[in-house]
């Protein structure tokens, strides 16, 4: 069986693109790491829920376990999940007319062998008014997201452009996923292309 390793609604949303024969198991690992290079870390922190994931009651080698974390990044300083409304403003004042990194990182174990990678997506955020940001944070829809933004979401209009891969910054880079999937033999039943 599939085992998505991950809580988040978006993720679950991305990986039902390669194939909808999966399962929803999220792990309570720590997540206290810190790494210069966003990539590593991103790619660190998956490795450590995956591991996690593994050691679940119930999860076999015969079972395939993706997890992913996403980081966002901005001149070496890492915006994490804010815990209130002022940090989410700071940040997204932090945000406002710079480019910032979305790294996500991604592991997958099936029969006994972990590989994992992360993708990077430079994302530019137009010059935002102080009205802007506040009306952006009381939707509500900051508080759950790395960098206190959802690019799918209406943190939309907040973002000028991006370079790369827009699944990445929703949370699950799903092409070079299903790639790595096939690659490693994982079955995907029902699954994209197959």
């Amino acid at each position: 069986m599939l085992i998505l390793a991950s809580q988040s609604p978006r993720r679950r949303e991305l990986l039902g693109l390669i194939t909808e024969q999966f399962l929803v198991r999220p792990t309570g690992c720590d997540e206290s790491f810190s790494c210069a290079d966003p990539a590593e870390h991103a790619r660190q922190l998956a490795l450590r829920k995956c591991a996690a994931a593994l050691e679940a009651e119930g999860v076999t080698e015969a079972d395939a376990v993706i997890a992913a974390d996403t980081v966002v990044f901005l001149d070496g300083v890492l915006l994490e999940k804010p815990s209130n409304p002022h940090e989410a403003f700071a940040m997204l004042r932090r945000l406002s007319g710079h480019t910032h990194t979305v790294c996500t990182g991604v592991a997958v174990s099936y029969r006994g062998e972990t590989r994992s990678f992360a993708e990077g997506t430079r994302v530019t955020f137009h010059d935002l008014s102080d009205g802007m940001i506040n009306w952006y944070v009381s939707t509500g829809e900051p508080m759950d997201k790395a960098g206190a933004y959802g690019i799918q979401g209406k943190g939309a209009l907040l973002v000028k452009g991006i370079e790369g891969d827009y699944a990445n910054v929703v949370g699950l880079p799903v092409s070079p996923l299903f790639r790595l999937l096939v690659d490693m033999g994982v079955p995907l039943e029902g699954g994209a292309g197959l």
